[in-house]
């Protein structure tokens, strides 16, 4: 019963020598009213007594006359002591001092003294004394305004004077010792125990065993192979060279070993129609990521498609070009082919242009068809690597005049080889397996995965290892 009531406060108003029992009348028990009006105590279940002088801020009178009051405002006189009174156990001499008039009780938790002038005054930190939250719903808390409504600042004190006692913002808690806490922990033992168990736990290491370095959350502990960027050799080196974003150098070739790459892949099954196919889906993929990508082709954009204009000959460059522009219509670009009506075209060229018209792109054959304005970008595949001649033709000369006077950006498939000027000066040129020494007027070379197999480079003796890592299409760099 005992810990059931710890912290209890009431009214003392009845104590019983004869029974060893003392009775609290209205009492209040952690911060809330008791149901009950009256609560007995016996002398077996008290373990320690204190009788509380509760003044409301005056000083008492030298012998008051003891006064009843209920609730919480009860008094008795000046003489009444904070010490804890001793209480009779069965078997011990009875004494009824300080038990002879009603007088408040409450279980405390600490005390300090501090001397004010004239007398003493005690002020106690109560663990569960009467707060707000037991209060009535028709009892408010005092605003800070209250002088302002009417309220005397002599009012506002007393009320918070019997709430929270007397003095209470004279005697604040002395504050917390930060410093002198973090001074206890011995920082420098702990990391030594620390590396201590760990050494104990590893085992001795031989003499002459290095001790393994201790590495910080960003750097790496695995001990990887070094790099080696040239992991591409060629029969005849010295040409021009590239390198990847990563370093990697991708040297040059020339077209004869080219074509010699392409002639050994197609005896192995890679076709002429795989590689048409192979050029055209990367490509377009470089064509769309160069339009914009997912910015300019959304469902909610369908009044801006971009318009792309290919530019080709009857040759496997323009067979390139159309399989291409194949799957850019079938992508939503506006596609305009550009191939004049020859007597005699390359049957791969032939099976492409059937392809084409199946996606609603435009053919022209005159350069007097093609749009006046600005287009969005140009797909230069007028150039062959092996017919020169055809730059003499008239209608070559006109595509080249016009795709130079427009203000669009050329994006140039497999231009040829450096020993010959580009008639259409390109920003960008896209070259297949491994570039060739392309001149400076083919811009900024990109290089596409035609999907040749590992075992064509070794049987025209080059040493060859993928620089692509997870893409088709990847810039090169000049070394």
């Amino acid at each position: 019963m005992a810990a059931d009531w710890l912290g209890s406060l009431g009214e003392v108003s009845s104590v019983d020598q004869s029974s060893q029992t003392i009775s609290l009348r209205q009492p209040f028990h952690n911060g809330i009213r008791c149901p009950v009006p009256e609560v007995t105590f016996s002398a077996m279940d008290i373990k320690e007594l204190k009788i509380l002088d509760i003044q409301n801020g005056t000083r008492p009178a030298a012998n008051p006359a003891p006064i009843g009051h209920s609730g919480r405002n009860g008094r008795v006189g000046s003489q009444a002591s904070s010490a804890p009174l001793p209480v009779p156990h069965r078997g011990e001499p009875r004494s009824s001092e300080g038990l002879n008039s009603p007088q408040q009780c409450s279980k405390s938790y600490g005390e300090r003294h501090l001397e004010g002038p004239g007398q003493a005054k005690v002020f106690r930190r109560r663990h569960n004394s009467w707060s707000s939250s037991s209060r009535g719903a028709s009892q408010a808390t005092p605003k800070k305004n209250g002088a302002k409504n009417g309220i005397g600042g002599g009012a506002m004190k007393m009320k918070d004077d019997e709430c929270f006692g007397d003095g209470t913002d004279e005697g604040l808690d002395t504050d917390f010792d930060f410093e002198g806490n973090l001074a206890l922990f011995d920082k420098a033992a702990v990391f030594s125990e620390i590396n201590t168990l760990e050494r104990r736990g590893n085992g001795a290491r031989p003499a002459g065993e290095r001790t393994p370095s201790r590495y910080r959350h960003d750097e790496n502990i695995l001990e990887g192979v070094p790099v080696v960027y040239r992991q591409i050799a060629v029969p005849h080196p010295g040409g021009k060279e590239y390198c990847t974003d990563s370093g990697l150098v991708v040297p040059s070739i020339p077209y004869e070993l080219h074509k010699r790459l392409l002639a050994e892949a197609e005896r192995l099954g890679l076709s002429l129609e795989r590689r048409l196919e192979m050029t055209g889906v990367c490509a377009s993929q470089m064509a769309l990521t160069l339009l914009g990508g997912p910015n300019r082709l959304t469902p909610k954009n369908v009044h801006q498609r971009p318009t792309v204009v290919l530019l080709c000959g009857p040759h496997v460059q323009g067979a390139q070009g159309i399989s291409c522009g194949r799957h850019l219509a079938n992508h939503g670009v506006e596609v305009v082919l550009f191939l004049p009506n020859f007597v005699k075209m390359l049957e791969a060229v032939t099976v492409e242009l059937t392809l084409f018209g199946k996606t609603g792109g435009q053919q022209v054959s005159g350069v007097r068809d093609l749009p006046d304005g600005p287009v969005d970008l140009v797909i230069n595949c007028l150039d062959c690597h092996e017919n020169a001649f055809l730059r003499e033709q008239p209608w070559y000369r006109a595509a080249a005049d016009w795709a130079n006077q427009n203000r669009a950006p050329v994006l140039s498939i497999d231009p040829p080889v450096s020993g010959r000027e580009q008639a259409v000066e390109a920003k960008w040129s896209l070259s297949l397996g491994l570039p060739l020494p392309l001149a400076e007027s083919a811009g900024r070379v990109y290089l596409c995965d035609i999907g040749l197999p590992r075992q064509v480079f070794p049987e025209v003796g080059i040493t060859y290892r993928s620089p692509f890592g997870c893409k088709f299409v990847i810039p090169l760099h000049p070394a």
